[in-house]
């Protein structure tokens, strides 16, 4: 039974009809080892959340039973499983209802995967799955920083990092596809940013940089703000 319910801690049910969506979003959230169960109508949906009790949904509006509402509803019954929305419509109305009627997060379509599966994370972290998430190992492309271990291999081979080094890399890990502002960085790698020197994350990122060497170039640049991890980078 232990076994199943870790299974089930990572498994994602997307409620979409579009197939060319439902395959995007598996290829993306597979990349951050999530299992996906695709639903292509409503009903159908409210039966797989049912049966797999996973540890996401993600939830189109626009179905061709019953609309993405009434699956909420129905979902909420049983459930308070995090529920991200996506939809077409860009009305404030539909939004409020959604988060009335008990949505985590909402996407407007079109919509960038990597920003989706950057939220998908952020959702779970706030719902309960922050510390399991933390204490996972985050790979990507030829970076693997063990968490337990407080080890980061570059391609097979260890690299040594300063804890501050190390943390920072953690928490770019974990936000991958979000742009993190300086003081946001100093608040979560170094406890403070009211009286921080933004200059100090810039000098920690220019040390981690060289020290991933050709895998440097996953840790971008957002003028103005700060940085961010791409998780297409490593394609």
């Amino acid at each position: 039974m232990a076994v199943r319910e870790g299974v089930a801690r990572r498994s994602v049910v997307v409620i979409e009809d579009d197939p060319s969506i439902c395959e995007l979003l598996q290829l993306y959230l597979s990349r951050e080892q999530y299992l996906v169960h695709k639903a292509g109508s409503g009903s159908e949906g409210v039966a797989l959340v049912k049966g797999v009790m996973p540890a996401l949904v993600i939830l189109d509006l626009m179905l061709p039973d019953i609309s993405g509402f009434e699956v909420l509803k129905a979902v909420r019954a049983f459930s308070n499983v995090p529920v991200i929305v996506l939809t077409a419509r860009d009305a404030d109305q539909d939004k409020i209802l959604g988060l009335e009627l008990g949505a985590d997060d909402y996407v407007v379509k079109p919509f960038s995967p990597g920003e989706l599966v950057a939220r998908a994370r952020a959702v779970l972290r706030r719902t309960g799955e922050q510390e399991e998430a933390e204490s996972a190992p985050q790979i990507l492309g030829g970076i693997a920083l063990v968490p337990g271990e407080r080890t980061v291999r570059v391609d097979g081979s260890p690299v040594e990092l300063t804890p501050k080094e190390f943390e920072l890399l953690h928490y770019l890990l974990l936000n991958r596809g979000l742009a993190l502002t300086r003081e946001r960085l100093l608040d979560q790698v170094w406890g403070y940013s009211t009286y921080g020197d933004p200059r100090t994350v810039d000098v920690h990122i220019g040390q981690l940089r060289k020290k991933l060497g050709p895998w440097a170039r996953v840790i971008q640049t957002v003028w103005g703000l700060g940085y961010r991890v791409d998780p297409e980078a490593v394609e």
